[in-house]
């Protein structure tokens, strides 16, 4: 079980926002470089970067310029996303040197977009789908549409994308326990590898998501719990390489 460290831009800050709502927003570090470092000098794999402001169509100029400064710092693969909505968005991204891009949205609003990126780039291509109650969220969860996640993974996994990112919006930023039945049953279903994200709350979240390796939910995404000092990357490392 890969453990992937979250940090989410907005105005170029590292922030949290409870279950997506820009309203309420914590603010933890105005100077996101240094937590990219911190998490990296720690042991992380892999860091997990949302652009919120370009995710809820604001300035992301800010942002941008963090992911910029952040890329060359760490020796660490990056996985980017929000407001990725162009195949110039991904080309660009790209170039910048991101290992993974998240491409949401655009998913269920242009499915034809969505080939040409995936038949340009591949497994670089990673889809998030962000459910509640079953359903997928739009526009930095501004909107629930009708699309059943299962529906959709089962979709984007015949255009040939490989990984998507799971997240329950109910519970992103609530630290209420990872969903681990909708995590399991997507993965299990679709045949993708799955990133579970959204909810993680104590150690015990990673030692109940590890059995899920089995089913294709290889990581997961730790935010909030790791920020508010719940238990340490050190201490989520260990529960993850932890024999069984």
């Amino acid at each position: 079980m890969i453990i992937i460290p979250a940090i989410d831009l907005r105005g170029g800050r590292c922030v949290r926002l409870t279950q997506g709502r820009a309203a309420d927003e914590t603010i933890y570090c105005e100077n996101p470089i240094a937590v990219a470092k911190r998490w990296a000098d720690a042991g992380a794999e892999m860091l997990h970067i949302v652009n919120l402001d370009g995710a809820l169509n604001a300035d992301d100029t800010a942002n941008l310029r963090a992911l910029e400064r952040i890329l060359p710092e760490v020796n660490i693969p990056v996985q980017f996303g929000g407001g990725v909505r162009s195949i110039d968005d991904v080309r660009k991204l790209d170039d910048l040197g991101a290992t993974r891009i998240v491409i949401g949205t655009t998913a269920i609003e242009n499915p034809v977009l969505l080939e040409r990126i995936v038949d340009e780039f591949g497994s670089t291509v990673v889809v998030g789908i962000d459910a509640r109650e079953g359903k997928v969220a739009l526009r930095g969860w501004e909107k629930i549409s009708d699309i059943n996640a299962l529906d959709l993974a089962h979709k984007v996994a015949e255009m040939g994308v490989e990984r998507i990112i799971y997240t329950d919006i109910a519970r992103d930023g609530m630290m209420s326990g990872v969903n681990l039945e909708a995590t399991q049953e997507i993965a299990e279903l679709s045949g993708l590898k799955v990133t579970a994200s959204g909810g993680v709350a104590s150690l015990d979240d990673i030692y109940a998501l590890k059995p899920l390796v089995d089913y294709g939910v290889d990581s997961v995404i730790i935010g909030k719990a790791l920020y508010e000092g719940v238990f340490t990357l050190e201490d989520a490392l260990d529960v993850a390489y932890e024999e069984d």
